[in-house]
């Protein structure tokens, strides 16, 4: 799945986080946010978007939060540049916007998810979490619209092959329509556990860096189908 660093003894160390944002209040906010926990650390930040880039280059972090509305680079040109040359870091872009073309963008060019400026402080390390466990960061019929929307298709694709079993696949075509694990779990009479289990093998497979992805990459190269 994503680059979390494997437990070792009792516990896993902190997964690694930047954040960008050309506001130094944002900035300090979200790392008061992330540093009052023991699984996620900040380990750089950054005032614009090429900074960012520079920053996830030298620093391979797990996790980068960025603002949609940067200098130099915005977030939505930082995330494809982040993508290309550390695609095992998830990215959340964080807007005041919450129109769907800014998140189907967002999802395009390589984020796990999208959240908003008044995001409470839960919120925030709720979905940071998900995303760097591979959870579901968008639900139900909307999300499956948006990564739909966020999948088209390139003809200068070449073609896909994979590995994935019969019933990875049907996960697979479960999160694509935006369902939860549990919601999986019980449609296929399966644990919890063991779709994330699923989840994780299908995210390796596909070497994408989270759940979303994932989901966009199968819409894309027509892994499944796209009802």
């Amino acid at each position: 799945m994503n680059n979390l660093p494997r437990p070792t003894g009792r516990s896993a160390p902190p997964a690694r986080i930047i954040i960008a944002d050309d506001h130094d209040l944002a900035r300090a906010g979200l790392r008061a946010v992330f540093d009052d926990t023991r699984d996620l650390a900040v380990i750089g930040e950054a005032a614009d978007g090429k900074a960012a880039v520079e920053l996830c280059s030298q620093l391979q972090p797990n996790l980068a939060v960025l603002d949609v509305r940067m200098p130099t680079m915005n977030g939505l040109e930082a995330t494809r540049a982040i993508k290309a040359i550390c695609p095992k870091t998830s990215i959340l872009i964080v807007s005041f916007h919450a129109a769907p073309e800014y998140v189907v963008e967002a999802l395009r060019l390589g984020a796990a998810g999208y959240l908003l400026k008044d995001a409470s402080r839960e919120q925030i390390l709720d979905t940071a979490r998900r995303a760097l466990s591979g959870e579901a960061l968008l639900y139900g019929a909307q999300a499956a619209d948006l990564l739909r929307r966020a999948a088209i298709s390139d003809p200068h694709d070449p073609p896909v092959r994979t590995s994935l079993t019969p019933r990875e696949r049907e996960v697979l075509q479960h999160v694509t329509e935006g369902h939860t694990n549990r919601e999986i779990a019980t449609t296929l009479k399966i644990s919890p556990g063991t779709v994330k289990n699923h989840v994780e093998h299908i995210i390796a497979k596909l070497d994408v860096s989270d759940r979303t992805q994932a989901a966009v990459y199968a819409l894309r190269h027509g892994l499944i189908a796209n009802h």
